[in-house]
């Protein structure tokens, strides 16, 4: 509780969370959303903030963290929705070292691990519902790692059921929590058929059955089936997913990459040392992670927070049984020694009586006059949005898409924002054709009978803009606005 707190204290304080938090503009349209979800009690089955594709059929796949979104801003505006995740996050940080004990961790390692699983999980430190399907993810492989007998009960399977209810409402990566109890399921049957003294076949047993119960859950959403079917199309779209930025694989050149790097190799050091530990489960779930990782940037968070708990037991594990010469022995067994004292001594405190701590912490951000809340002035059109028309027809790219549908409440109707699979692969080519200044992008340009213009900068459209007669009527260090000459 006391590493939970600490990483409360870091995202509001140190991180800046009232506005890093909100580097990416979708928390805009998660907000607006459940707001319209709070007003009308229902459903959103079309599109509500485009004009490009306005009234357009529309998964809201994680309508249930907007809500929660939604009640967040109506009771503290901005600092209640960066309040809200900062909780999660630390939330997250709570049950991690909760799986390191569960794993089978050393004190010492889960300490030393916590600071690579911290500098990779704050890549997607965003006020997006992807931080509540961490913390599900990390409950479920808690809930795993604790039980010490595999008797399926009526309760665990409705438990599993409701988990499945709740994560499909949430957030699309449920798909991932099925992937992985299959992955440990198949590793706990490979594990039997190696070292059959150490079948396993109940653990698989309730694994399945498990995940079975889980996937019944899933369909319990406003799409029904059909949510899944729109999400396997989405994920199997390489076209499209290979044009937006957080698919991609991550620069390990870029700054503070060592931290990622040393995150990377210390899993999969793991992944390798699972195998002479019988942990076959293990290995997989980290196979499967890694290669997710290794392809996506979105990915790492995962990879952190899932398998460095089983690494840090791996390597615990392994130095118990290394056989190495006297004098390195005795060290290895008095580090390990002290590391399990330690384990002792944070065993007799329960951690739930720091909770408060959390709480007050929470409290007096909330009400600091220094917590500057909001979407960064430096990266989004804070100060050029005062300055547009009414009744401008506005282009605007996808990065500025969501704070426009959260600074207009959703009343002025935007060009593109950040749904990609709502949008979809063509209008992301034609998109992309017009903001870089491709051929053709004048026909686009003049398809959507646009009026005004809020570009970034840096975007080379604004001279294109200029050299066919359009005219700057506002600047600044953000953004630039243009309109349209008769």
């Amino acid at each position: 509780m006391v590493l939970a707190a600490g990483t409360l204290f870091y995202v509001l304080v140190l991180f800046n969370g009232g506005q890093q938090l909100f580097r990416d503009s979708d928390a805009g349209w998660h907000i607006r959303l459940g707001e319209k979800i709070l007003a009308g009690g229902v459903w959103p089955v079309s599109d509500p903030f485009s004009f490009s594709r306005a009234a357009q059929p529309w998964f809201a796949w994680e309508w249930a963290a907007d809500l929660l979104m939604g009640l967040a801003h109506r009771w503290a505006g901005l600092p209640g929705v960066a309040l809200l995740y900062s909780f999660f996050i630390a939330l997250c940080t709570w049950l991690w070292v909760r799986l390191n004990w569960a794993a089978g961790g050393s004190f010492v390692f889960t300490c030393l691990l916590a600071l690579p699983m911290l500098s990779t999980v704050n890549l997607h430190w965003l006020a997006r519902p992807h931080v509540f399907s961490w913390a599900l993810l990390l409950a479920c492989l808690l809930h795993v790692e604790s039980r010490r007998e595999w008797r399926l009960t009526g309760a665990a399977l409705a438990a599993a059921f409701a988990v499945g209810v709740l994560w499909a409402n949430v957030h699309g990566s449920f798909v991932l929590a099925l992937a992985g109890a299959l992955a440990l399921a198949a590793g706990t049957v490979l594990r039997g058929l190696i070292w059959p003294l150490d079948l396993g076949l109940a653990r698989a047993h309730w694994l399945l059955a498990t995940a079975a119960a889980l996937l019944a859950g899933t369909f319990v959403n406003p799409y029904g089936w059909a949510l899944h079917t729109h999400i396997f199309r989405y994920l199997t779209n390489t076209a499209l997913l290979e044009r937006i930025g957080e698919f991609q694989s991550f620069n390990f050149h870029s700054a503070g990459a060592g931290w990622i790097l040393l995150m990377v190799t210390l899993a999969a050091i793991g992944g390798v040392l699972a195998i002479g530990e019988r942990r076959l489960d293990v290995a997989l779930l980290t196979l499967l992670l890694f290669a997710g990782a290794l392809r996506s940037a979105r990915m790492l968070p995962l990879l952190a927070l899932a398998i460095l708990p089983y690494a840090n037991a791996m390597f615990t594990g392994s130095l118990w049984r290394a056989e190495v010469r006297p004098p390195v022995r005795r060290w290895v067994t008095a580090v390990l020694a002290y590391g399990a004292n330690l384990r002792r001594f944070d065993a007799r405190f329960a951690g739930y009586a720091y909770a408060p701590l959390l709480l007050l912490l929470g409290f007096l951000w909330l009400r600091s006059p220094v917590a500057a809340t909001g979407f960064p002035p430096q990266q989004f059109p804070v100060e050029a949005a005062q300055h547009l028309p009414p009744e401008a027809r506005l282009l605007a790219p996808d990065l500025y898409g969501g704070y426009l549908i959260y600074r207009f409440a959703g009343a002025r109707p935007v060009f593109f924002d950040g749904r990609s699979d709502f949008y979809g692969l063509d209008f992301m080519r034609r998109y992309i054709d017009l903001v870089e200044v491709r051929p053709g992008w004048t026909a686009e340009l003049e398809r959507w009978n646009f009026t005004h213009a809020l570009l970034p900068n840096r975007y080379s459209l604004i001279p294109a803009l200029e050299a066919r007669g359009w005219k700057k009527t506002y600047s600044d260090r953000t953004a630039t606005i243009l309109k349209k000459e008769n």
